[in-house]
């Protein structure tokens, strides 16, 4: 595996099926492999499921339309990567109006038409966990290299298909990791690189936020997210994430013990009908790492929040702590440690806060999801790296099974290597 700080170096900052163009097709990108004039490497991507709110907002407008915004990706040689996509769903209406809010010439609702043509060498997937085996089968069958959203499949053993059909079929894959990019763990990926810690001792994390029942004000989440039947469940959702901040950030997953459960039995869908809420709102983990590292993580829709972020991790060692968020971190050398003595009888005269620094913004940080996109096209275009293929997310989808059955047998379970 290859770690996120060597991977890149600065940032910076239904109907009928049918598939149409605003210009009929006239200004369709050239061939695959065509390299249009001036340097510039036309790179056509199918993009299913890009209406829904993660696909439309990070992976179309805060990604691809904001990668063609700035020109395009520059590669080593001076060329620019120019990504063309056609944008796939099942609602024609909801497609013209997206294709045409963000500049998008075509639209379809016939996967297997785009899928069959050559001018595309990108499938990427933001559909429901449930829907995406078939559709990345189709895409590896026709030869797409493949990008999707995580995790790649509902099971382990669905990913570990997937992972040896992209294999077989010699065509790239990826799937998107976005924590890795955020600033606040950026810099504290860099803090464990340089030593700063010493022996990293433990990690505390807490991720979450109140998620609304509804129908008043609306749920901020969609309603599947909160059926098991669905393929919802905070313990799918989160844990591919943990899986791999945990193994690329600090050292790869040995055990895992959790316990989930469903704090609101009742919630309202977005039509404002009552349904019962079968998959679990919250879960509560614990981690041993490689090296004796262990992390407490817990993962909530009903918490309401007294943090700075609503990602926060402790890590403490025996040469300083740090607690990163999404965007900030502090710190706390062993040198500027208060020293706290418990006496419960007499208020404490410590202010604790104020011993800790805040990591200096040193780059101008991109989009997450941006910064992995624009990697992921270098891969295809000129096979620079790109580490986290489908394999890692085998490595996700595992760790949620493991996480659900140690909730289930209620003790704690090994993380077998995947081959």
């Amino acid at each position: 595996m290859v770690p996120i700080w060597q991977t890149f170096s600065t940032y910076r900052a239904g109907s009928e099926p049918l598939t149409v163009t605003r210009t009929e097709i006239d200004r369709a990108p050239g061939a695959a492999a065509q390299a249009d004039g001036g340097g510039r490497r036309t790179v056509g991507i199918i993009m299913n499921g890009v209406t829904g709110r993660m696909g439309m907002n990070q992976h179309l407008f805060r990604s691809i339309v904001a990668i063609r915004e700035q020109g395009g990706v520059e590669l080593a040689d001076g060329r620019r990567i120019w990504p063309e996509p056609v944008l796939v769903g099942r609602r024609e209406y909801k497609l013209r109006e997206l294709a045409e809010r963000a500049g998008v010439e075509r639209i379809s609702t016939d996967l297997d038409e785009v899928l069959a043509d050559p001018q595309y060498e990108i499938y990427f997937d933001a559909t429901l966990t449930s829907a995406r085996p078939e559709a990345v089968r189709k895409a590896v069958a026709a030869g797409k290299h493949v990008y999707t959203e995580k995790p790649i499949a509902p099971d382990l053993e669905t990913a570990l298909e997937l992972l040896r059909r992209v294999r077989e079929a010699g065509v790239k894959h990826g799937v998107v990791q976005d924590k890795l990019f955020l600033p606040g763990l950026l810099k504290l990926a860099e803090l464990v690189r340089s030593g700063f810690f010493g022996r990293i001792l433990s990690v505390r994390g807490e991720f979450g936020y109140w998620v609304f029942e509804g129908p008043e004000p609306p749920a901020q989440r969609p309603s599947w997210n909160y059926r098991a039947e669905d393929g919802g469940g905070i313990i799918v959702d989160m844990f591919c994430h943990w899986r791999y901040v945990l193994d690329n950030i600090f050292a790869p997953v040995k055990t895992v013990t959790a316990l989930g459960y469903t704090h609101i039995p009742e919630r309202y869908d977005e039509r404002g009908e009552p349904y019962e809420a079968t998959a679990e709102d919250a879960a509560y983990a614990w981690f041993e790492l490689e090296g004796g590292i262990v992390v407490n993580l817990n993962s909530s829709w009903c918490t309401r929040v007294d943090r700075d972020e609503l990602l926060e991790l402790h890590v403490d060692g025996t040469h300083g702590s740090a607690v990163a968020g999404l965007h900030g971190c502090r710190v706390q050398p062993a040198a500027a440690t208060p020293k706290a003595v418990w006496n419960p009888d007499v208020p404490n005269e410590i202010d604790f806060r104020s011993a800790w620094i805040e990591v200096p913004q040193r780059h101008a940080y991109d989009n997450g999801f941006k910064a992995q996109w624009e990697l992921f096209l270098r891969h295809v275009v000129d096979d620079e790296p790109f580490p986290w293929g489908f394999d890692e997310g085998a490595k996700g989808i595992q760790l949620a099974e493991l996480g659900m059955r140690s909730w289930r047998e209620r003790r704690t379970l090994d993380v077998p290597p995947i081959d």
